[in-house]
């Protein structure tokens, strides 16, 4: 069996990336316009963002995908990057995947002088919580929304 390869997201990876992308919105039940999935791919891998992702595959198949985006914080004069979208296929969960797509952003945020890497859930994804619990430390927070549209 192929080694599970992770590596940055690149513009050629249209076509793996929007099957996980389409994944992760439908566990948390939300839809977005096509033209909403291509700017976000296009941010991702033009460049010309703070913000990129990275790609699980074994062979050819794609497992796994995060996103991230680096901003400024009032906190620290260093950048944070929060860790968006994260997502494996069923399969893949409980392999390993998840961790190496976290472990390759906090490589890259340190390579990028962040300060921290962050990121949130729901309360019910428990099988993420799983990981995440043995990976990074509860912030105690609780996030609010206001929509503005």
């Amino acid at each position: 069996m192929p080694e599970i390869t992770i590596r940055p997201l690149a513009a050629t990876d249209r076509d793996a990336w929007t099957p996980l992308w389409h994944g992760y919105l439908a566990f948390y039940k939300a839809t977005l316009p096509p033209a909403v999935d291509a700017i976000t791919f296009g941010r991702l891998t033009g460049g010309s963002e703070p913000m990129g992702g990275f790609i699980a595959f074994r062979g050819d198949e794609a497992l796994g995908m995060v996103n991230w985006v680096i901003h400024r914080s009032t906190w620290s004069e260093r950048n944070i990057c929060y860790l968006q979208d994260l997502f494996t296929v069923p399969e893949a969960r409980g392999s390993g995947v998840g961790r190496g797509l976290i472990e390759a952003v906090n490589g890259m945020a340190r390579e990028k002088g962040c300060f921290r890497v962050y990121w949130q859930t729901q309360e019910s994804n428990l099988q993420a919580r799983e990981l995440y619990d043995k990976v990074a430390d509860k912030s105690g927070f609780i996030v609010y929304r206001q929509p503005l549209d």
